[in-house]
């Protein structure tokens, strides 16, 4: 039953379940106490019964719920009630947003908002596709999903995933052990979502076979790959010449996709990053897609959002 007043209202989560309704609130109502910060709302529960004040308190009933019907199949934590309160803020359906699923082998992935599910759309059209924005956003994340989708429905016979080693404004000196163990610190993040998509083991027998390459972007100068998808992370550290070189390594059957964030580049002060240049210069090519990622699309810690937006607010990088 709902409350005839607009800015309360009162409500039963149905069917009564203990348990569901224990993994809905979370550890000492953690998910409700974030709800109310972010909507500026009060919840009160007793039972099964909620009733929400404030003036936002039908955005928040839509939400609980929602999240209510996912503690079916799923645990909500404090993470995925943010994620929740993302899509809310950005108007993003249910069914569209299914509808853009990537499909894994250890799940699916799917677009929170409208530019990750343009992104999905530019992926799966085109054959060159840049990802530019903030950290955060999904950008690597979504990218590799649709990479390894991509492997999974044989499009292409392997992955190629390309990072620039170049040091995030340290030095860190000299790094022992042989070539891949110096450049493994700089691949970590693809590694990690790989592991998560198709297993350690999994992963691990690609690599082996090089059905999964994961190499410096200096590895590639002088190949010509086919039939296979290509990501090239962090570009915002690459010069002018290696962007080109890395760009004239598509061949026939391939699809890539180059992502990074125009304001965090690394590279030696009067070095010019081959991602600013690329954005102006290919921006009218046909068959190639770009997607801009803004604080609105952060889908981290909601803090995150709010620092990308100050630096975003003082026109600054990082």
């Amino acid at each position: 039953m709902a409350a005839s007043s607009a800015a309360a209202r009162e409500f039963d989560l149905v069917p009564s379940d203990n348990s569901r309704l224990a993994n809905l609130c979370g550890p000492l109502d953690e998910n409700l106490r974030l709800l109310e910060s972010r909507l500026a709302v009060r919840i009160d529960r007793r039972g099964d019964t909620f009733r929400v004040s404030g003036v936002r308190a039908a955005h928040a009933e839509a939400l609980l719920r929602e999240l209510f019907e996912l503690t079916k199949s799923d645990d909500v934590t404090p993470e995925r009630v943010h994620l929740a309160l993302q899509e809310h803020a950005t108007g993003a359906a249910e069914s569209e947003a299914d509808n853009q699923a990537v499909r894994l082998p250890r799940g699916g992935v799917r677009a929170r908002g409208p530019h990750q599910r343009e992104y999905l759309q530019h992926i799966r059209s085109r054959d060159l596709t840049f990802g530019v924005g903030p950290a955060g956003t999904g950008k690597t994340y979504l990218a590799v999903a649709c990479a390894v989708e991509a492997l999974q429905a044989d499009r292409v016979r392997r992955l190629v995933l390309v990072r620039p080693a170049v040091e995030a404004g340290e030095r860190l000196g000299f790094l022992p052990g042989d070539l891949t163990q110096k450049v493994d610190p700089y691949l970590r993040p693809m590694y990690d979502a790989l592991y998560e998509m198709m297993g350690f083991d999994r992963v691990a027998r690609f690599i082996e076979r090089n059905v999964i390459e994961v190499a410096p972007l200096a590895f590639m100068r002088g190949r010509s790959l086919n039939d296979a998808f290509i990501i090239l992370d962090e570009a915002q550290n690459t010069t002018l010449e290696q962007m080109k070189m890395f760009l004239t390594r598509i061949g026939f059957g391939s699809k890539a996709v180059v992502t990074g964030d125009v304001t965090q580049t690394d590279l030696p002060p009067g070095k010019p990053s081959g991602l600013s240049h690329v954005v102006n210069l290919l921006r009218s090519v046909e068959g190639v897609a770009f997607t801009f990622f803004d604080a609105q699309d952060v889908v981290r810690h909601p803090l995150v959002q709010r620092i990308v937006q100050a630096y975003e607010a003082r026109g600054e990088g990082t």
